[in-house]
């Protein structure tokens, strides 16, 4: 799913051998990204995109998942989640992925292709995956606000039991009331939301896929 509400971007910027890194460093924040490239981003927190289901939260981590703890090399990102909440997603790392800064007015994002994404989804309309990124074409990303723009997207979430909000493809907010409204809309069980990565298609490379609330 796209996150086209948010497009188009001005400035997409590829992080060279982020997951080498990764690696190297043992994992990485969006906060300690953006200071460590000197970008010129405010930010007070972030919503967490995948294909379409959205978490606010402070902060996300990015962390190399622990050498024979699964089949294949992976990496994994968690949100700082507002409240009690838990969203964590498990990435195969064998994909080609690249990572990219999008900026335009008020407002960033860190998004994640893989070619096997690109190549599936959008070669056939977009020359690149810089100009797929460019019109908003992207499945996973962390949305970086700051300001006024944060607290609304704060605020579609506080007083709600639900672990997420879902992005329609029309732009339109869908705010469950609870988890179990949630994972009606999704039409799936938690556990097997987790385990099959909510359904996402094998050239995603989403291993697990965690949205809950305790």
């Amino acid at each position: 799913m796209s996150a086209d509400d948010e497009q188009p971007w001005e400035n997409v910027s590829q992080f060279p051998d982020f997951l080498d890194h990764l690696h190297n460093q043992g994992g990485a924040t969006v906060s300690g990204i953006i200071d460590r490239i000197d970008a010129d981003v405010d930010m007070d927190g972030v919503v967490y995109h995948d294909r379409g289901i959205r978490s606010p939260g402070y902060d996300a981590t990015f962390v190399p998942e622990p050498e024979g703890s699964r089949m294949r090399p992976a990496f994994s990102v968690e949100l700082h989640t507002i409240g009690p909440r838990s969203v964590w997603a498990v990435f195969d790392a064998t994909l080609s992925w690249d990572f990219y800064l999008l900026e335009a007015d008020d407002i960033a994002a860190i998004a994640w292709v893989s070619d096997e994404e690109y190549n599936a989804e959008e070669a056939g309309m977009f020359l690149s995956k810089h100009e797929a990124l460019a019109a908003g074409r992207f499945s996973f990303g962390t949305f970086i606000y700051a300001g006024d723009e944060w607290q609304e997207q704060r605020d579609l979430i506080d007083g709600t039991d639900t672990p997420a909000f879902l992005q329609r493809d029309d732009g339109s907010t869908l705010v469950p009331t609870s988890q179990s409204d949630f994972y009606n809309v999704v039409n799936a069980t938690p556990e097997d939301f987790r385990t099959n990565g909510g359904g996402a298609p094998a050239h995603l490379g989403l291993l697990e896929l965690e949205v809950t609330i305790e």
